[in-house]
Formats: C-alpha cells, sequence, structure tokens
C-alpha cells in the first residue's frame, strides 16, 4: 500500500501553502476510510491540491477483490458513499478522481 504526497508547490517565498500543508492529513484519512471498508490489496492516495482551489483535488487508486463483478459507476458510487459518510466529499474534497479495480485489472495496468 502507498501514501503518495507530492511536494506541494512552493510560494514566491519558498514557504508551501497552507493548504498544501493541510492536504496531507486528508489524504491519510481517505486511505484509511477505504482500507477500512474494503478488502484492499492496493491503495494510493495523490494529493494535487493547490492554494488556488478552496478544497481538496485528490486522485484515489482502489484495488480490491470487493469491485468483481461490480460495473465501474457502483464501484465509483460505493466509494463516494463512504466518504460522504463523514462529510469528506460535502466539506473538504472539492475533487476526486477514482480508479477502481480488480486486482486482475491492476495487473494488467501495471
Amino acid at each position: 500500500e502507498a501514501l503518495h504526497l507530492p511536494e506541494a508547490k512552493a510560494s514566491s517565498d519558498g514557504e508551501r501553502s497552507a493548504a498544501a500543508r493541510t492536504m496531507s492529513s486528508l489524504a491519510a484519512t481517505v486511505k484509511a476510510k477505504c482500507t477500512e471498508a474494503f478488502a484492499i490489496t492496493h491503495v494510493e492516495v495523490i494529493d494535487f491540491s493547490d492554494s488556488a482551489c478552496s478544497g481538496a483535488k485528490l486522485e484515489l487508486i482502489i484495488v480490491s477483490e470487493d469491485f468483481a463483478k461490480v460495473p465501474l459507476i457502483q464501484r465509483h458510487r460505493k466509494v463516494q458513499a463512504l466518504l460522504k459518510e463523514d462529510g469528506l466529499m460535502d466539506e473538504k474534497i472539492h475533487a476526486l478522481t477514482i480508479k477502481a479495480w480488480t486486482p486482475e485489472q491492476w495487473e494488467a495496468k501495471k
């Protein structure tokens, strides 16, 4: 399992933006919630947030046997419903790209 958090963009004075500093904990929360809810074989949360946006921009790659024989739209809805439980989708996440695959699909995409 991997949690990828790219370095935050530096401002003109070389300091990381406040938005970039706070998104790391959000990415970790998303990863933890998904790990608890699904039989995960691989999960990555990549934070693309910047100070120009009021909410987080995340990419979630989630690989689980739970997605076998489940249409892609239903996989996305399951993940979104999970994140809505704590208000993450409504209050903290501005944009979320979800890549929800079975282990077989993940191996083919590597």
